[in-house]
């Protein structure tokens, strides 16, 4: 495994000292600041409002990583339980290590939460990203791998601005957020070095404790890639790899024990604490990769066009290919160019078996179900790799690919110059088309007065919830989310968007919602079709014990809901006539009386 050998040139000092200090340090600082400058620019239009009232287009998944902002911020300042969350969803409460912690993320910011809201924190991050990974990979690039700034440059814009990384800014914190995922990679390849049992293997083993407190997602792509990479490796050049094995394998024991002895507790509290979950919502074959999707445009690149980028992805957060024609062709030439080394090819191969991995079971076409079968059909029940949506092994794909442009950006310099001319034509064309265009936002009703002057503390008590209808939920009931991070989990509600089991403890499945409720699946009827139901004793009964099962302190309507005047009907049947206070509908239940803690 002596990749590193065969990536990195051998620089004698002279020429290593070729370029002075003083431009390298320019060339980096440029760097630097054109990346931030992209991703403010991407940004944009949530940079104009950051405050909450406007979010991004994945309203659903603003709304969720605005609530885990709003939970680091509990944990720093208020002592909260890092791994649980007991302000949403109560009485049953969150299991934050099962979803999407990014506490390392969450935790750094939360003084910005605190003094500037959950808003001000989350545009930030993804802003930061974007920025940091792109940072992050020009580091290792032009550290380790390469001679040239410019190659070091457009390998971190491709890694960090790639159409699959744009898409996820829709939202994903986690995925935007890549920046330790060049160290743990470079840590891996040095491992096989002699003389660094010890640090290397540490240094690697507090990367990926790191990195699991970011994405677990990404650490799981990186860890397969980097099998894949290896397996490739070894058969290209056996005697090679098992001349290194010895010190990579024991550098990779001391890692795997180091990050074990950290991450022991978080990962039995993910995996068997209140509120942990077995497998998906979804079948494996649902979020799959198109193959056309591989040559076209996302819809946020400079080329692109939405209609048709909709029929070949799953979704707008989800355009994880998508390179353009040119940057197919470009891909491609930069294997030839770099054919000879056998790190290169390797790598290629890893790229190659992640991207169809992403295809799932059953080739897709322009939309179209083939039926023709994939390998990912073999494995796609596997413990772990059910947890994943299939068609993000496509990112891997896209950071390899940029890494792979660099590399032959970089080498194509000992080339004529007749060839360096019609590579760097290819790359340009290759990358302006996929510049990215600033993300789309919707706008968001503001907080109401009954929030912001602090009303609602004169009803609700500590161990009470504010109940707001549409009930907390993914897609009919975001505006409760987002109204619960943005008031800073202050106040308690039930339900909530997030990742918990189904229907504890008969169905461990994993879903995006709470557990069915009586009381919920009539208010979601209610807002989806807008019919007012004849209720009986019966069923005005088995509301009255939700409401109790809930804690409810008031129930508080959110203006301008879909369906607002049938809820609202609804309500008053119930509950009777409201009051407005501070610009909203509120039914004060205080009462009911609130259940023993459990």
């Amino acid at each position: 495994m002596r990749a590193v050998d065969e990536v990195v040139p051998e620089l004698a000092p002279d020429t290593a000292t070729a370029i002075p200090a003083r431009p390298r340090r320019r060339a980096d600082l440029w760097a630097l600041l054109s990346y931030a400058a992209l991703a403010v620019v991407v940004m944009a239009r949530l940079w104009r409002d950051p405050a909450g009232r406007v979010l991004a287009s994945n309203d659903d998944d603003h709304g969720f990583f605005l609530y885990v902002m709003a939970h680091g911020e509990r944990v720093l300042f208020h002592g909260d339980n890092p791994f649980f969350d007991g302000r949403m969803n109560v009485p049953d409460g969150v299991n934050i290590m099962a979803n999407t912690t990014v506490l390392a993320i969450s935790l750094p910011l939360a003084p910005i939460t605190h003094f500037l809201g959950a808003g001000v924190s989350m545009v930030l991050a993804l802003t930061l990203g974007l920025a940091g990974t792109a940072a992050a990979w020009y580091w290792v690039l032009s550290r380790h791998l390469v001679t040239s700034r410019v190659a070091a440059w457009v390998g971190g814009l491709w890694c960090g601005f790639a159409p699959a990384m744009v898409s996820h800014a829709n939202g994903h914190v986690n995925f935007v957020s890549q920046f330790v995922t060049p160290f743990v990679v470079w840590q891996v390849l040095r491992l096989r070095e002699p003389g660094r049992l010890l640090r290397g293997g540490v240094s690697l083993g507090l990367l990926i404790v790191l990195q699991v407190f970011i994405n677990e997602e990404t650490l799981l792509f990186t860890a397969l890639t980097l099998g894949a990479f290896v397996v490739a490796y070894a058969a290209m050049a056996p005697k090679r790899a098992l001349g290194d094995a010895r010190h990579f394998l024991l550098g990779l024991g001391v890692a795997a024990l180091t990050a074990l002895a950290l991450l022991a507790y978080p990962l039995y509290f993910q995996f068997r604490g209140p509120g942990s979950y077995q497998g998906q919502p979804f079948l494996p074959d649902k979020y799959v990769t198109d193959f056309l999707s591989v040559g076209a445009f996302a819809r946020q690149s400079l080329a692109g066009n939405a209609a048709l980028a909709r029929h070949l992805s799953v979704s707008a957060t989800e355009d994880n290919t998508f390179f353009g024609p040119v940057g197919l062709v470009m891909i491609v030439v930069s294997v030839v160019v770099l054919w000879r080394n056998v790190a290169a090819r390797a790598a290629a191969i890893a790229g190659l078996v992640l991207l169809v991995v992403s295809m799932g079971p059953k080739l897709k076409v322009a939309g179209y179900e083939t039926g023709i079968p994939l390998p990912f059909g073999l494995v796609s029940h596997v413990p772990i790799i059910d947890l994943v949506s299939v068609t993000r092994f496509a990112m891997v794909t896209a950071t390899i690919a940029g890494v792979l442009v660099a590399l032959a950006t970089d080498k194509i310099g000992g080339f004529s110059e007749r060839k360096r001319r019609w590579f760097r034509i290819g790359l340009v064309l290759a990358l302006v088309p996929l510049v990215p265009k600033p993300l789309p936002t919707v706008a968001a009703e503001p907080l109401p007065a009954f929030l912001t002057q602090g009303t609602w503390r004169q009803y609700v008590a500590a161990d009470r919830t504010l109940v707001t209808v549409p009930l907390p939920e993914v897609t009919t009931g975001r505006a409760g989310v987002r109204w619960a991070a943005l008031s800073g989990l202050e106040y308690k509600s039930p339900r909530g968007y997030f990742m918990g089991p189904v229907n504890p403890p008969e169905d461990r499945t994993g879903s995006w919602n709470a557990p069915r409720r009586y009381t919920s699946d009539l208010l979601w009827e209610v807002r989806e079709y807008g019919l007012r139901p004849a209720l009986t004793e019966s069923d005005r009964a088995k509301i009255t014990g939700d409401l109790i099962f809930w804690r409810a302190a008031v129930i508080v309507l959110i203006p301008n809901s879909r369906n607002g005047a049938a809820l609202r009907d609804t309500l008053v049947d119930i509950l009777g006539q409201p009051q407005l206070i501070g610009g909203v509908d509120v039914w004060d239940v205080r009462y009911l009386p609130v259940p023993p803690a459990g």
